[in-house]
């Protein structure tokens, strides 16, 4: 077994790990990291950046195993365990349509370093006009959150499917505009991420499941394993952070790594693919 390719798959892991619940893009980070290390071909590097988003998933599983379990036992009748259950299918809807329908094209254009550089600038900018605007908040646990504020969210979330955008990022400045706390912005994004993230790994599994073969479960293991242990440690340190911190460092990052980026690749630096 090759031992480099093990080890280029622990960083990738550990990339989609710590950024997957950071509002600083998972997908785009992986594009830049999977493009220096030269790590796996096209067709077998698409999958297993879907894949191993499962690892981080199933991270906010076990740190909300109870929530999630009372959620599910009570949606069976009214109340705020129902009304959850039905906010995260809501605003899972959008961003699953648009997928099915944009993600193929999506993948052809905008998955290279450029785009996603620039995506990551702009979307700090964002983050710092949501941080610096009058923020009023009427939602402050996930809940309260209505099933109108679950779908403009859900609508949000589908920005994230432009590479350096976010998904994270997307759906929780999405919850600020709308008058949601940082706590329940943060917590809702990570509910709605279960099904999201779940779906298209489930989906790109079964549709390029031929680009695959018995040789590559130890790369996709070590990538999932590692990708579940920084996604469990950098979920519960965001809500430490968010507790007393607002996102503009987040916001600064993006900013910064994007012009960076950007830089090398028009210097010569590092020759980004485009």
């Amino acid at each position: 077994m090759d031992i480099v390719l093990l080890l280029k798959s622990l960083i990738m892991g550990a990339v989609e790990g710590i950024t997957e619940f950071l509002p600083i893009s998972s997908t785009g980070h992986l594009i830049l990291t999977g493009d220096l290390l030269n790590f796996l071909p096209k067709a077998k590097s698409d999958v297993y950046d879907i894949f191993i988003q499962l690892g981080a998933m199933l991270a906010v599983v076990w740190e909300y195993r109870a929530k999630i379990g009372e959620t599910l036992t009570g949606a069976v009748r009214p109340g705020s365990a129902r009304n959850l259950l039905l906010a995260v299918v809501i605003g899972f809807i959008p961003a699953a349509i648009i997928g099915l329908l944009l993600n193929s094209k999506i993948k052809d254009y905008l998955f290279a370093p450029i785009p996603v550089a620039t995506a990551f600038i702009v979307g700090g900018l964002i983050i710092l006009w949501a941080e610096k605007r009058q923020h009023t908040v009427r939602v402050q646990t996930v809940d309260d959150l209505s099933l109108k504020d679950a779908l403009m969210v859900g609508l949000a979330q589908c920005f994230a499917l432009i590479p350096g955008t976010s998904r994270s990022g997307a759906t929780i400045i999405g919850g600020l505009f709308l008058g949601l706390s940082r706590k329940a912005a943060t917590e809702f994004s990570f509910f709605l991420g279960i099904p999201t993230l779940g779906a298209a790994s489930i989906y790109s599994l079964l549709k390029f499941r031929h680009a695959l073969d018995t040789a590559d479960f130890g790369v996709f293991a070590v990538g999932f394993a590692a990708s579940f242990v920084f996604a469990f440690i950098a979920v519960r340190a965001l809500l430490r952070f968010i507790s007393s911190h607002t996102f503009i460092p987040f916001a600064w990052y993006r900013i910064a790594f994007g012009l960076l980026v950007l830089l090398t690749w028009y210097t010569g630096v590092v020759d980004w693919s485009i």
